[in-house]
């Protein structure tokens, strides 16, 4: 049990559904101050908020278009606000795909939007929480990569593959510079996982490819994403672990 989470203040992007809602009940669980970030999905960011608080939890709920540099400001800022001033965890979990692409039908407007949801919103979010964490002195940063930044995607997903390469590449980066801060910088990188990402992009023959080829024979769930987040927001648990991509995928890859 990561009992050094107790009343550790923590901002999930993309905390309304999937992994990051998972996440955000997890880490309530173990007594931490949840902030739920959600952009689109109000009403489902609102059940998670209100399911943590009915059982005993401490969240807050903050909306922002992560795309939208302004946005990115004001969620930091009300995350801040939110519980005292304090941000000990940021888990950069909001992303997408935007849509199965083939080369020839690639746009600039496309490419770009990929690149800032998947890419330029996590670094912008670091530009706003690092100063904080290092004022602190202390801070834990998880990104969400995925296992398609190791064998490159495939089905139109090569964009997003590429933009999850740079999340995984650029864990490690930041993880040399901030760690004379007392700041870890880690990823966790699920497989497939049955989340609303899938439902949208993924149809059932697609699926049950990806799950031929999972030694385990099933596909993952967010809740057995959720304990990674737990070990790496520890200093407990994983004090001597940064620029660490943890691989949560029933085996499908071992690097």
């Amino acid at each position: 049990m990561a009992t050094d989470l107790s009343g550790k203040v923590v901002l999930i992007t993309g905390a309304s559904t999937g992994i990051g809602a998972a996440a955000a009940r997890a880490f309530a669980g173990v007594g931490a101050h949840v902030v739920v970030h959600y952009n689109a999905s109000k009403a489902s960011a609102e059940e998670v908020v209100a399911g943590i608080q009915a059982n005993g939890g401490k969240a807050a709920l903050v909306g922002g278009d992560v795309m939208v540099e302004a946005d990115i400001k004001r969620v930091v800022g009300e995350a801040l606000a939110a519980f005292g001033g304090r941000l000990d965890v940021l888990i950069n979990n909001a992303g997408g795909m935007l849509g199965r692409i083939k080369i020839e039908d690639y746009t600039r407007e496309h490419v770009e939007r990929v690149l800032m949801l998947n890419c330029t919103q996590i670094a912008l979010f670091m530009r706003e929480v690092v100063p904080v964490m290092r004022k602190q002195k202390s801070g834990n940063i998880i990104n969400v990569t995925s296992i398609a930044a190791r064998h490159g995607g495939g089905g139109g997903a090569i964009l997003y593959a590429g933009a999850k390469g740079f999340v995984s590449t650029a864990t490690k980066g930041w993880a040399k510079e901030l760690v004379g801060d007392n700041i870890r910088v880690n990823a966790v990188s699920p497989g497939v996982i049955t989340t609303p990402f899938h439902d949208r992009y993924s149809n059932a023959d697609q699926l049950k490819a990806m799950q031929a080829t999972v030694p385990m024979n099933r596909l993952g769930s967010p809740e057995e994403c959720a304990g990674t987040f737990l070990y790496l927001a520890s200093d407990a648990m994983s004090g001597y672990v940064t620029g660490q991509i943890i691989e949560v995928n029933g085996g499908q890859l071992m690097p």
